[in-house]
């Protein structure tokens, strides 16, 4: 028989709290990205990577706090803990692969269409490989129509960001355009939630041994939000950033040396050759 499928079984407590952790990571995500770009103090691969640890960790967080919202009334939910945490290296390893393109290719058509496909693809496979990792009592179908719309806005919402990681200068922009992200990423995810349908097995049932899907995911979730608690502060209190924000022609662009200005002779010193110039007269 057909399960009634809850999204939402915590009203919108877990929407919200997702929208928050996406944007988050979209925030800190686009601020390590744009400092590579537009600065030229640091090592470039280790904020790179640093941006695309927490581009991937907020996709996955805001994946699984929506997830502890999913219920179907007449069977239990469980989560395989190995493909769960497997989902979560997906979504770092394959932002990591677009964010190195943008990042030393720029924003030009090609690598970003290249970068911002890759990660799309694999932003939907981290999210179909976490709905993989549900144990119940029963089969999930998937409207397939429904799916390849939730694919192609995560291409959509991967080459947005990219684009506005390599482009966007300045804290105010970025904010903005985190919560932009965030909007995008969320609605990745309900699209292809909205695809799920379950036919659940008559029978025993799936028994989730005192297990509950907040029980299950809540210990999983607190290594990737602290990490990007750790990654906020790194980024707040960056002096090249801080310096960057205020004024983009000082302290953040390579420092050429500057040639002193040639000096005009004094109009009381003579100049050799002039015929002019005054004689010295003798007693």
């Amino acid at each position: 028989m057909n399960g009634t499928v809850d999204g939402f079984s915590y009203g919108i407590v877990t929407p919200v709290a997702a929208y928050v952790m996406a944007c988050l990571g979209a925030a800190l995500g686009l601020r390590c990205v744009a400092r590579t770009l537009h600065y030229a103090q640091g090592r470039k691969p280790a904020w790179l990577a640093l941006g695309a640890a927490c581009l991937g960790c907020g996709i996955w967080t805001m994946h699984f706090i929506g997830m502890i919202g999913f219920q179907v009334e007449q069977t239990a939910i469980t989560y395989n803990v190995p493909l769960t945490v497997l989902s979560l290296v997906v979504a770092i390893v394959v932002v990591s692969v677009g964010v190195f393109i943008v990042g030393y290719r720029g924003a030009a058509p090609v690598p970003l269409a290249a970068a911002g496909v890759l990660t799309g693809l694999g932003v939907a496979a981290m999210h179909y490989l976490g709905m993989a990792a549900m144990h119940l009592d029963g089969e999930l179908h998937y409207n397939v129509p429904v799916v390849v719309l939730s694919v192609l806005i995560a291409v959509g919402a991967a080459t947005a960001a990219l684009w506005a990681a390599a482009t966007i200068r300045g804290s105010l922009p970025s904010f903005g355009a985190s919560l932009i992200m965030g909007v995008a990423v969320s609605g990745m995810h309900y699209t292809g939630m909205a695809a799920v349908s379950v036919h659940v097995h008559t029978g025993a049932g799936h028994t989730s041994n005192g297990h509950t899907p907040t029980s299950l995911l809540l210990p999983m979730l607190i290594g990737p939000v602290v990490f990007l608690l750790v990654a906020a502060v790194i980024v707040m209190f960056d002096p090249v950033l801080i310096l960057g924000d205020g004024d983009w022609s000082r302290g953040d662009r390579v420092r050429r040396p500057v040639r002193p200005a040639p000096v005009e002779p004094s109009a009381f010193e003579p100049r050799s050759g002039d015929p002019s110039r005054p004689q010295s007269h003798r007693r």
